[in-house]
């Protein structure tokens, strides 16, 4: 790919996320027209989601990481096919993995992964649905974060950016999660911002029209 046309997302300080060169942008209802160059809202307040309607200098939104935010670490559970990686920092909570697989990704119980309790491809598939990158594994010590696919964003309802296809994210990394596909916050509430952490879930963050 050109590097000088790779597609880019750009969290701005406390405004939008600018984004170039990314022609797939779905919701719950398909395309969504768009142009080489768009602000995605993620203050959570525009009232033309997901485009930027200038809300966030209204209501005062900030972009810094909080605190108190859940650290970013891996967590490794290690089985005698497969070892599931595991980065509750990054996680979306989009709910794939307890909703797919409950014999592996138990909810609410510590330790939460249980990597013999089904088939290798069953659980590869399971976290291939993970949208956040929270979740990887390695498989005949080669570790798998990534995955194939398009730059693309996919609007989840009443969630975050899904975003895959590794457009390149400006001013903002994480070395422990993936860098080909993660979820950004569009509530605004995220404590790890630009990351989500899943506080649409607390703040009942809605939008309609996506």
């Amino acid at each position: 790919m050109d590097i000088e046309n790779k597609p880019t997302i750009d969290p701005t300080i406390d405004g939008p996320y600018i984004v170039k060169g990314i022609k797939n942008l779905t919701n719950k209802n398909g395309l969504v027209e768009t142009k080489d160059t768009i602000a995605l809202c993620r203050c959570g307040g525009s009232s033309n989601k997901p485009f930027c309607d200038g809300t966030h200098k209204k209501i005062g939104f900030k972009s810094e990481k909080l605190e108190d935010r859940i650290e970013e670490k891996i967590d490794t559970y290690t089985g005698s096919k497969i070892t599931i990686h595991d980065n509750r920092g990054i996680c979306a909570h989009a709910g794939y993995c307890t909703d797919g697989l409950a014999s592996v990704f138990h909810l609410k119980e510590e330790p939460w992964i249980h990597p013999e309790s089904a088939e290798v491809t069953d659980i590869i598939n399971t976290i291939k649905k993970c949208p956040s990158g929270a979740l990887s594994y390695t498989v005949d010590d080669v570790k798998h974060t990534n995955q194939e696919g398009d730059p693309a964003i996919d609007i989840a309802p009443n969630g975050p950016y899904q975003v895959s296809g590794k457009p390149e994210l400006m001013n903002s990394s994480t070395e422990l999660g993936s860098d080909e596909h993660f979820t950004l916050c569009r509530c605004g509430g995220s404590k790890n911002k630009p990351f989500c952490d899943g506080s649409h879930w607390y703040n009942n963050f809605s939008d309609d029209k996506n």
